[in-house]
């Protein structure tokens, strides 16, 4: 019988958080590393990415890019 290994939950979230960083980066045209930066600095990673993995998760990546790019130059304008 084949099985399966159960990756958790914490893991897919990290995995999901560094994609949205990575999808991003290429929506802009820019190093992922630069992404990075950004939103750590604003605090979008612990206070957006994390805390609406749920909803996120499920978009297309164009949508999620431009869903950051909208929230990533708002956060940014506000500090």
């Amino acid at each position: 019988m084949e099985q399966f290994r159960t990756i958790p939950k914490n893991q897919v979230i990290m995995a999901f958080v560094a994609t949205s960083i990575e999808t991003t980066a290429r929506f802009l045209g820019v190093s992922y590393d630069e992404v990075f930066r950004r939103m750590n600095r604003v605090g979008m990673i612990d206070n957006y990415i994390l805390p609406n993995y749920e909803p996120l998760h499920s978009e297309s990546r164009e949508v999620l890019a431009e869903r950051m790019v909208e929230c990533l130059k708002h956060w940014e304008a506000k500090s």
